[in-house]
């Protein structure tokens, strides 16, 4: 059988993971194969600011980026208001408990 068994509640546990000390993997890279991977990654990432067409100018090649900062801001706004709404309603429920 794998792993121990508590004979009491019957609860097996499973046996411990393999850690990477006791590994002989090399987890670590050379720095320059590490930087070459790095740019190979951010060159198949979408940038929002880059224009994806030639005749983009002014603020029209900005679009995407600002769409998506009114996204996050109004997300934002959101979750601070919900949050500071059940804040204020767990304050007065706290408030009537205790008699403060």
């Amino acid at each position: 059988s794998t792993g121990l068994q508590n004979r009491v509640s019957g609860v097996r546990i499973p046996p411990t993971l393999p850690t990477l000390a006791k590994s002989n993997k090399q987890t670590s890279m050379k720095p320059y194969a590490y930087i070459r991977e790095v740019k190979s990654e951010l060159k198949k990432a979408s940038w929002p600011w880059i224009p994806k067409g030639k005749g983009e100018k002014g603020f029209k090649r900005f679009k995407e980026l600002t769409d998506s900062t009114i996204v996050v801001f109004i997300a934002m706004m959101l979750l601070g208001a919900f949050v500071s709404l059940w804040d204020l309603i767990l304050f007065e429920i706290i408030k009537m408990v205790t008699g403060f």
